[in-house]
């Protein structure tokens, strides 16, 4: 794990590791089913291990400040075990930031639309993506499905993209990120393709797979077999 020299053994300050917020389920479904899912891809299929994928802890990035802080619904930290303890995350000690944030729109939408931004771009992200899956419920002008915003090299952070399509890509991570299912069944997937449209499975999904390739062999071996024995018949 990285450290800076800023870290500072005698701060007295409390950085609390969690805090009793509600949540809406929706939020915790969407978020439940794609935390395992990027955290699989990004440490195997994806050849990119290790790396860490992490979902609302909080994150520090003013020591002494105990109030910059933020706790992302999703985050990716490369170059760190995906089995690590993490219980906070102090950017100055640690001497870095996560690359990657997504913000899942909450029924407190204004924070997610208005200061997650804002904190992303104080505490050194290099990428966040806003997934609100009511936005036509929103009371306001510019809702949108999605919201991408990105380090520039410059070291602004800019919204790149807003709209309302039901996929965008993290050129961070690079893959996509795609809407599947609407109403309480709307889930965020993965997706590899140049236009998103090959999936990375789920555990459940890939299982099935390989026990419908496994099942495919073996009816193919029976019916060798049977061709066989019909020409000893024969």
């Amino acid at each position: 794990m990285l450290r800076s020299n800023l870290d500072d053994p005698h701060d007295p300050t409390e950085y609390p590791e969690e805090e009793r917020v509600g949540e809406e389920m929706l939020q915790r479904w969407i978020a439940e089913l794609l935390r395992p899912l990027l955290e699989r891809y990004l440490n195997g299929d994806g050849g990119r291990a290790p790396t860490f994928v992490g979902a609302d802890q909080f994150i520090y990035y003013r020591p002494r400040e105990p109030k910059r802080r933020f706790a992302p619904d999703i985050y990716v930290i490369p170059h760190l075990p995906p089995d690590t303890r993490v219980k906070t995350w102090k950017t100055w000690r640690e001497g870095r930031a996560p690359i990657f944030a997504l913000e899942i729109v909450s029924n407190k939408w204004r924070k997610d639309y208005e200061c997650v931004p804002e904190v992303c771009a104080e505490a050194g992200i290099d990428e966040l993506i806003v997934f609100d899956p009511t936005w036509a419920e929103r009371p306001r002008r510019d809702g949108a499905q999605f919201q991408a915003f990105r380090r520039q090299v410059d070291g602004a952070f800019t919204c790149v993209e807003r709209h309302d399509g039901d996929r965008v890509r993290s050129a961070t991570l690079g893959i996509w990120f795609r809407v599947k299912g609407s109403g309480n069944d709307t889930r965020l997937r993965i997706a590899l393709d140049p236009d998103g449209e090959v999936f990375v499975p789920t555990g459940e999904e890939a299982e099935r797979i390989k026990k419908d390739a496994a099942l495919a062999q073996l009816r193919e071996l029976e019916a060798r077999l049977a061709r066989l024995e019909a020409d000893a018949d024969r």
